[in-house]
């Protein structure tokens, strides 16, 4: 009769027992149960059987599987209904915002052998943005981002565009300064993703702080790959390449984004809160960003001025990469854990760090003018980077009305945007007066000032501006 396929065997047969004639084999059932491992309970009692020489013990039943381990923060965070789908197309459409000012500056400089025309030019922009992008991201709040977003960025787009055909046709240089201005209408990617977490995370402040903490370390991640991307396209293939690229990539991340409807906030068109700026407690956040941003301008122009004073400007990027990378590493581990006490507690001590660990590139840069041992102390540098936005962000969105979200956040990009202006000028003046490892005592003293505005602001108000709006 047909035997049942073994299990497996109390021992390996001899060569003997497999070459020697086949006797029937004799199953039985043991009077009791035998002792398993596999056995938990008489119903599943093993089947034994005996061929030549050896024991087959065959157990048919049920096998136990080892629970599975309950999935992290960000597994669960991405597993948000259209999380990843809305996330994918951001990230798509913020991946340029690294790339078109370097992009800019190697087009401008390359045909028009200016750098000081292409620093002009750019600067217009990041000023034509400061003003521009608040009046969008209201735009957004009141008609909604698929509405709003998509025609400013194609304006945006379009001005990208007029800028590469005026550099390529050697056009007059103030059309440079009108066409780049016209990308002013770029609007806050960064910021409409943290408005549809928190339409989708509403009353959960573990999954929001999470959710913070992912966008800014995707923030950093595109901050530090995208001028790297710019960079290569426009020296390995043509000066023009950086700029298209990005256009091509911002208007498909835009297109992918506002296509998400069924996680888009809803739109305001009559919205009741007052204007974040008279909010009370959202002007002293501002002032914060204003001075973060000094620091990381300043950063960015001593790292390059440093390096090239070491005869290594082509490693400045790679510098400047590592402290990206470290804010990044940085953020996502702020956002696994779970951080006590309310977010307007956590920031001075946020900005404190930042303040201390900005004094290692310092002695780096005065006691050994080290390009390595200064990379080293940049990377451990920009782990307080991360945790210091997330939980500006964090405030700004507790403080924000909800009517008018994206404006407020963008407010705080603005902020930033004119801190980063502030400090690239006061670093580039320290370089050329005094010396580029001295110039960096002024990120030092940017996150100094920002310390002592975090701890100068007012606390958030016993009743949350949150819950106003929603009586509204």
């Amino acid at each position: 009769m047909p035997q049942p396929t073994p299990a497996h065997s109390s021992r390996t047969p001899s060569r003997s027992a497999l070459s020697a004639p086949s006797r029937p084999s004799l199953p039985f059932r043991p009077s009791r149960p035998l002792p398993t491992h596999a056995t938990s309970t008489p119903a599943h009692t093993p089947v034994l059987t005996v061929t030549a020489d050896a024991l087959v013990v065959a157990d048919f039943g049920p096998r136990t599987r080892r629970p599975r381990r309950p999935p992290g923060p960000y597994r669960r965070l991405l597993a948000t209904p259209g999380a990843r789908a809305f996330t994918a197309g951001n990230l798509l459409a913020r991946l340029p915002a690294g790339m078109f000012s370097v992009s800019a500056v190697v087009m401008i400089a390359g045909t028009r052998g200016s750098y000081a025309l292409a620093g002009a030019v750019t600067a217009t922009g990041l000023a034509a943005t400061a003003l521009a992008a608040p009046w969008t991201a209201r735009l957004v709040d009141r008609y909604g981002q698929a509405r709003a977003a998509l025609p400013a960025t194609l304006v945006a787009a379009l001005g990208s565009l007029a800028l590469l055909l005026c550099v390529r046709w050697d056009a007059p240089a103030w059309t440079l300064f009108a066409a780049y201005a016209a990308t002013a209408t770029t609007p806050n990617t960064g910021g409409m993703a943290r408005a549809r977490w928190a339409h989708l995370l509403k009353g959960d402040a573990g999954a929001l702080h999470t959710a913070n903490s992912f966008e800014q370390a995707m923030d950093e991640l595109c901050f530090m790959l995208g001028p790297v991307l710019a960079a290569f396209l426009c020296t390995g293939l043509f000066p023009e390449a950086g700029t298209l690229v990005a256009v091509v990539l911002l208007v498909t991340g835009m297109l992918l984004f506002t296509a998400q409807r069924s996680t888009e906030p809803p739109a305001r068109p009559r919205p009741n809160a007052k204007a974040p700026l008279r909010t009370p407690g959202i002007p002293a956040l501002l002032v914060v960003c204003l001075a973060t941003g000094g620091v990381f301008g300043a950063t960015e122009v001593v790292t390059i001025a440093f390096a090239d004073a070491q005869g290594h400007r082509a490693a400045a990027g790679a510098v400047l990469a590592l402290q990206a990378a470290g804010s990044c590493a940085a953020g996502l581990l702020y956002g696994a854990l779970k951080p006590a006490g309310p977010a307007a507690r956590r920031l001075p001590w946020c900005v404190a760090a930042m303040a201390a660990l900005l004094t290692l590139p310092l002695l780096a840069a005065s006691l050994s003018g080290s390009l390595p041992l200064l990379a080293l102390t940049l990377l451990v540098a920009g782990m307080a980077t991360a945790p210091t936005m997330v939980t500006t962000m964090t405030l700004v969105q507790q403080r924000t009305p909800r009517d008018r979200l994206n404006e407020g956040m963008t407010l705080a990009v603005t902020g930033l945007l004119g801190g980063i202006a502030c400090g690239s000028a006061a670093g580039g003046w320290t370089v050329e007066h005094v010396s580029p490892a001295a110039a960096y005592a002024i990120p030092v003293t940017a996150a100094a000032t920002a310390l002592l505005l975090a701890l100068l602001s007012p606390r958030t108000p016993r009743h949350s501006l949150r819950d106003a709006a929603h009586r509204h």
